[in-house]
């Protein structure tokens, strides 16, 4: 893979996975927003040519029949789920989409085969435009972070947190982790979206994207330290700068809506997120297609910090 050469064309809101079984799983939001497309490849760049396999379609009509948004594959509880926002129209009500969060089931050991079961909607407490959801395992317990919008709070999304009695019931209210509140969080809308966790160097880090998704979207970091209350939203502390934005000299623009994964040898953390190659997008950022899959090696700082460096940057073999 060269510099500026996407992985995969086309797929925003990349997800990548690696399991125990040695291969890599992959979905992301498809341009026509209808489904839920899997692929799975013994290395990174196997994903880019591996078979492509629909797990889900949207129904005709209905609370969750339109624009599927970024899909994640997890591994939960012995089984697989597939956590996406969707909508029962295009229309926009008092400005905002109206997406709720969903999740399918698989029990196959191949998530490729098998039967995908929809299990309905994740019950938040809060019956608002929601989106982006994540989870991660930790001390034993299985988390839950999205973003939603919060009726009183200005903008469109704020990053929460919650424990998990199963793997598509909470256990406990959202904890609101961080809000837009900063100015390149709120270049032309005011958005926290997209959570991706990691976890390194006694620390659990918690990556999510600002602003609009134009060539003003960009990544931020909050992080707790592993022995704290994760639900307690002081535990958290926020970087007041992005650490992942657009790099016009090298044309990527507007990065972000990350994932991680690891290297084949797993020696190595690997940042996922989408990108653009030029901003003058023709119509609604939202229906462009082109924002492409790359991936790229995250460095660790003397600190104990991640460092996502250039965009331009990209896997090497």
């Amino acid at each position: 893979m060269t510099d500026n050469k996407p992985l995969i064309e086309q797929r925003a809101d990349p997800f990548i996975y690696k399991h125990i079984d040695g291969y890599y799983y992959f979905t992301a939001s498809v341009p026509e927003y209808d489904q839920i497309e899997l692929r799975r490849a013994k290395t990174i760049a196997g994903l880019a040519d591996a078979e492509k396999v629909t797990a889900w379609r949207k129904p005709d009509s209905g609370a969750y029949s339109e624009l599927i948004w970024a899909p994640e594959i997890h591994f939960n509880h012995d089984a697989w789920y597939v956590y996406f926002a969707a909508a029962p129209t295009r229309e926009l009500k008092d400005g905002m989409f109206q997406h709720r969060m969903y999740a399918i089931k698989n029990e196959h050991a191949n998530p490729l085969q098998g039967e995908w079961s929809f299990c309905g909607k994740i019950e938040t407490g809060m019956d608002t435009f929601c989106l982006d959801a994540t989870t991660f395992c930790h001390k034993g317990i299985l988390y839950y972070v999205w973003a939603q919008k919060e009726v009183g709070i200005k903008g469109h999304s704020n990053i929460y947190i919650a424990p998990m009695e199963t793997p598509t019931l909470l256990a406990g209210a959202p904890k609101r982790l961080t809000i837009p509140e900063l100015e390149w969080e709120t270049r032309g809308f005011w958005v926290n979206e997209g959570p991706a966790v990691i976890k390194k160097n006694r620390k659990v880090f918690i990556s999510y994207s600002g602003s609009a998704t134009d060539e003003n979207y960009c990544i931020g970091l909050i992080y707790a330290d592993e022995q704290a209350d994760l639900l307690d939203p002081a535990s958290w502390t926020k970087i007041d700068k992005p650490i992942f934005q657009t790099n016009a000299k090298s044309k990527m623009f507007g990065p972000g809506h990350n994932s991680f994964t690891v290297s084949e040898d797993n020696s190595r953390d690997v940042l996922v997120f989408h990108a653009r190659n030029y901003t003058k997008i023709e119509g609604d950022p939202l229906w462009n297609p082109d924002r492409h899959t790359f991936v790229k090696y995250i460095e660790w700082g003397e600190d104990g910090m991640p460092i996502f460096g250039c965009p331009s940057q990209t896997l090497k073999n």
